[in-house]
């Protein structure tokens, strides 16, 4: 079997068990806190895992409409987070896929189960009207109100993701710089110099 294609299949497997875990943790750690909180802080907590998937949706398409020439220069002058920009260019691909397929898509997953919780307290708070259509129209608002937002935010995100990829990889190299240097969690594979 050809090398490319045995990494592909051994990145996808990984992918796929990284997506398990992360969901897993994800939609566990929403559910808790949704519990334990009111349905105006479950709204606002759903708002922010949309937010998330926004941001991610935009890393990951501004990996891959980023230009190399502008990083490598910024990186010959030692800019803080140009060289693992450049590394995020190397390795768009992957990291397109870990932000938009893993990240982006978990946001959307959990975004809609935690929804849902909300409006299940929601539910509960109008449980003593015998009138079922506040409900349900409340129900039918709040999931058309994220749906909107979600592909809106991330149809947005798409526009500044391919008009400004360069300063969005940029940052994102700033903050991977950071946690790299600072926390000492290794987020990108070394880059290979020849």
């Amino acid at each position: 079997m050809n090398q490319k294609i045995k990494r592909s299949i051994k990145f996808s497997l990984t992918i796929a068990v990284i997506t398990f875990v992360l969901a897993a943790i994800f939609s566990s750690l929403s559910s808790s806190l949704l519990n334990n909180v009111s349905w105006i802080i479950g709204l606002i907590i759903v708002l922010l895992i949309v937010l998330i998937g926004i941001i991610f949706d935009m890393l990951g398409i501004a990996s891959t409409a980023a230009k190399e020439a502008p990083l490598h220069a910024m990186a010959a002058e030692k800019v803080t987070g140009a060289k693992e920009a450049v590394n995020i260019y190397k390795n768009a691909d992957k990291f397109a896929s870990f932000c938009n397929d893993v990240i982006g898509d978990i946001s959307g997953i959990i975004s809609g189960s935690a929804l849902t919780i909300v409006i299940l307290d929601i539910t509960k708070i109008l449980q003593g009207t015998t009138d079922p259509t506040p409900q349900l129209f409340l129900s039918v608002f709040l999931t058309s109100l994220i749906a909107a937002l979600t592909v809106g935010g991330k149809a947005l995100g798409k526009y500044f993701a391919i008009h400004s990829s360069t300063e969005i990889i940029l940052l994102a190299g700033k903050i991977i710089f950071f946690i790299q240097d600072k926390l000492k969690i290794r987020v990108l594979p070394k880059s290979n110099k020849r």
